[in-house]
């Protein structure tokens, strides 16, 4: 019995691997375009060979293709969340499962974590479960300053995750820089500047064959980085080391800088927009818990935007930040435009932070052919239909769209709760598929 239902899931997953997008129209829905205005009630949205055609309150109806009526419910594009660890682990405690970190490895900024992300994982399952669409994934940071070059995936029930490898390079300073780095800025400083000499040296003399510091392999995967090429993610917090970021560029000026982390990003706002370097944060974190956090707060992420500074909500790694509580924290980022004293964000610009906006600093924005995160003409039929107001913590997805293919809405935690919900009477129902 058990071969046959694995068989049968194998057989399911290939045909959805397979399967191809599908073409129809949503009316009646309140619909956020996620582009950072204002849902739109009563309006309709055209799908057609897994791209967008229209999406907005005077769009006419196809009369060709299946018609969903969404009367009562909203739609929106997937959500698109950056710097996850989606598909490098499936138990966290055991460290066979778990490929988040490399702290053995001979190698560091070389790393690429696209082979090693499994399309299976149930953390993937439970995401798309979430209306996550899409997301780039980054591994830890153990034993150097580099973490590595992470990559974008889909959510999608095939067999093929990853959409676009090694999209960008992380690198970690500030205080756990300074503690990965000999316990100090100015080390974790010089570490950083001469990897990137040694890169640009290797460019520019290819037949180089010695390592300095840096071994070939991981000097290599640094030249698309100096060479404004591959995105350079940069982690810290502190106003200082958010200054000393920019800075970079005084003596790297083709590197496309995106800061992760800024804690204290609301203090240097306006240099940050100047630069039009965006910004990856968690986005709630108000506690002065460590020297390079003395000024969080909750504000931090509305006196950015109100400063012009693109801001993504990420950063939500682990099991005790999934992905999946995205929703709740731009819920929050809205709630707290009506705190007086407090800097939120408008519903647009809360969901945008976690679709148009993060999709755009990872290459997917509305100019790129794959534009992903907005329902606008052209952009990848990534669509989900909602219960209610997805950022309002009791809605609920009830159809996830991914290229227009729509996606299966179960995963171990559903199976669960069904198993569990009417236990039967005697021996509770085993928590395991047989």
């Amino acid at each position: 019995m058990r071969r046959a239902s694995l068989v049968l899931a194998a057989l399911a997953a290939f045909v959805a691997g397979h399967a191809a997008a599908q073409d129809f129209v949503i009316t009646g829905a309140t619909v956020a375009i996620g582009d950072g205005g204002e849902p739109i009630g009563e309006a309709t949205v055209v799908v057609r060979h897994g791209r967008v055609i229209a999406a907005g309150s005077n769009v006419a109806v196809p009369t060709d293709i299946p018609l969903i009526d969404a009367k009562g419910q909203w739609v929106t594009p997937g959500l698109f969340l950056p710097l996850t660890d989606l598909g490098l682990y499936d138990v966290e405690a055991v460290e066979e499962s778990n490929d988040r970190d490399a702290n053995r490895s001979l190698f560091n900024a070389a790393l690429d974590v696209s082979p090693a992300i499994n399309p299976a994982s149930e953390h993937i399952a439970v995401g798309r479960v979430a209306g996550i669409a899409r997301a780039s994934v980054s591994a830890w940071p153990i034993g150097s300053i580099f973490v590595g070059q992470g990559a974008l995936i889909d959510l999608g029930a095939d067999t093929n995750a990853v959409t676009a490898r090694r999209a960008f390079q992380l690198v970690y300073l500030g205080e756990q820089g300074a503690a990965l780095a000999g316990g100090s800025r100015v080390t974790t400083h010089a570490l950083f500047r001469n990897a990137l000499n040694e890169a640009r040296d290797l460019a520019a003399n290819p037949d180089r064959h010695e390592d300095a510091l840096l071994n070939r392999l991981d000097a290599t995967a640094l030249i698309p980085v100096i060479e404004g090429r591959q995105k350079l993610y940069v982690t810290v917090e502190r106003a200082a080391d958010i200054r000393a970021t920019l800075a970079l560029r005084s003596e790297f000026p083709k590197l496309d800088l995106v800061i992760f982390g800024a804690a204290e990003g609301w203090m240097v706002a306006d240099e940050l927009a100047a630069a039009g370097v965006p910004v990856i944060t968690p986005g709630l974190d108000d506690l002065p818990s460590s020297f390079e956090r003395l000024a969080a707060t909750q504000s931090n992420v509305g006196r950015m935007v109100a400063a012009g500074v693109k801001v993504a909500l990420g950063g939500f790694a682990g099991t005790n930040n999934f992905p999946r509580y995205a929703r709740q924290y731009a819920g929050n980022l809205v709630a707290l435009s009506f705190v007086p004293g407090a800097d939120g964000l408008s519903w647009g610009q809360a969901f945008a932070a976690i679709s148009s906006v993060p999709a755009a600093i990872s290459g997917m924005g509305p100019e790129s052919r794959d534009a992903a995160g907005v329902l606008k003409p052209g952009a990848r039929g990534d669509v989900v239909i909602w219960d209610g107001d997805p950022l309002e913590l009791g809605s609920a997805a009830v159809r996830v769209f991914i290229d227009g293919i729509e996606q299966p809405l179960e995963n171990h935690q559903t199976r669960l709760r069904e198993r569990y919900r009417r236990p039967a009477g005697g021996e509770l129902p085993k928590a395991y598929d047989w």
